[in-house]
């Protein structure tokens, strides 16, 4: 049960790059280097029998991670999330709804996958200091991961992130820094200081390995259904990596021959205030641009460009699924509905999945008995500062 990672590769043309140095960006395109694994020689131990018997956590699927020693992983005790059935809503909207709860992660967010592993392969390759960008649950979940494996953390925030995630961080030991502007301003202050000192570059895709820790979102969800897959998953999508892992990991299980041959609608949801991969949707194109004046409560997916955009988009083409903008109210709104009828406090960015599901069921790209797979990716409780509609608090009289 070890790593079968060959070497890393760039998706944009194909150069190769050992994985037993530390590797950034493809030099010739700059684009995102993804972890190449022999799929034959991890699915001789990586069987259906086998992982019945292992532990239920998303290190179970270690053929499949990039882990050369399992001396070198962090962990705070991540587990396999559950997916939850809806039926009160499933039987309002007359599609089979279900969640795939990531709050239930240490530190509260899906963001717990990435780092454990990009934390994990950071400890084996040496580093010692790492530095990155975020809107906040990254950034809390980074410092976590680098504080239990000794690392120092430099975590750029913007001033608008969510107060309980800028907290988070401090309170993990980062050197936590606040900008007046979004990620994308984080990520240059980030590039700067890491070309300055030589710090690990820990940026959305500009590591590795992160994508390979939210690919176990993937990995789960296919045993969770039986060695199936919904007929669309719908993922809230910033950076993108989360829909990109998802992506892999069901590509990689059906060349293992774990799964069959038929994929998920895979659609991304942004807000309207912040929808670059879904303007580059709709025009047809292979990348995104940088989304102006960028804004939304769904402070998740608040990204004005992500790296990883043509990767999102190709795996969007690849399964017939869709991209789609949301109002922030109505995100709002989903989200206490989500809530109110099923007793599972989802985020913002939970709230804008239903809401972008209903979206395609009205255009038909959803149809009607549909197994539908939303993605939770933190718990609401982190958001205590968004603007909700006043709820129905009555007032008790007397003693």
């Amino acid at each position: 049960m070890t790593s079968a990672m060959i070497d890393l590769y760039c998706p944009k043309c194909g150069a190769r790059y050992s994985a037993d140095e530390r590797r950034q960006l493809c030099t010739f395109e700059g684009a995102p280097l993804l972890v190449d694994y022999d799929l034959a020689k991890a699915a001789k131990t990586m069987t259906k029998a086998s992982l019945a018997g292992r532990e239920p956590s998303m290190w179970r699927y270690s053929e499949l991670s990039p882990l050369r020693d399992p001396a070198a992983r962090v962990s705070l005790g991540e587990m396999m999330t559950p997916i939850i059935d809806l039926p009160r809503l499933s039987q309002k909207y007359g599609i089979a709804l279900s969640l795939k709860d990531e709050a239930l992660l240490p530190t509260g967010s899906f963001k717990a996958r990435g780092a454990a592993v990009g934390v994990s392969r950071a400890k084996e390759l040496g580093v010692t200091e790492l530095a990155m960008p975020t809107n906040g649950n990254a950034g809390g979940a980074w410092g976590a991961y680098a504080a239990r494996a000794g690392i120092r953390a430099h975590v750029i925030i913007p001033q608008g992130a969510p107060a309980v995630n800028r907290l988070e961080a401090v309170m993990t030991g980062a050197d936590v820094r606040l900008i007046d502007g979004l990620i994308s301003d984080a990520g240059r202050v980030v590039a700067k200081e890491v070309a300055e000192h030589g710090w690990y570059d820990a940026s959305t895709l500009k590591e590795p390995y992160r994508i390979e820790g939210k690919k176990t979102i993937g990995l789960e969800l296919a045993e969770q259904f039986g060695w199936d897959v919904p007929d669309a998953i719908v993922y809230p999508t910033g950076g993108g990596v989360g829909l990109i892992g998802i992506d892999k990991a069901l590509r990689e299980l059906y060349a293992m021959g774990l799964i069959g041959p038929r994929m998920p609608k895979m659609i991304a949801v942004q807000a309207s205030g912040c929808a670059p991969i879904v303007k580059a949707f709709d025009e047809g194109a292979k990348e995104s641009v940088m989304w102006q004046n960028a804004h939304s409560v769904a402070f998740g997916v608040n990204v004005p460009k992500a790296l990883g955009d043509f990767l999102v988009l190709e795996s969007i083409a690849r399964t017939g699924g869709a991209a789609v903008a949301v109002e922030d109210d109505e995100l709002l709104e989903r989200q206490r509905e989500i809530s109110a009828a099923e007793g599972v406090f989802v985020c913002p960015e939970g709230g804008a999945v239903l809401a972008g599901a209903l979206a395609l069921l009205r255009r038909g790209v959803i149809q009607p008995g549909d197994r539908v797979l939303l993605i939770n990716t933190a718990t609401g409780l982190k958001y205590p500062d968004i603007p909700y509609a006043t709820p129905p608090f009555v007032e008790r009289q007397g003693a």
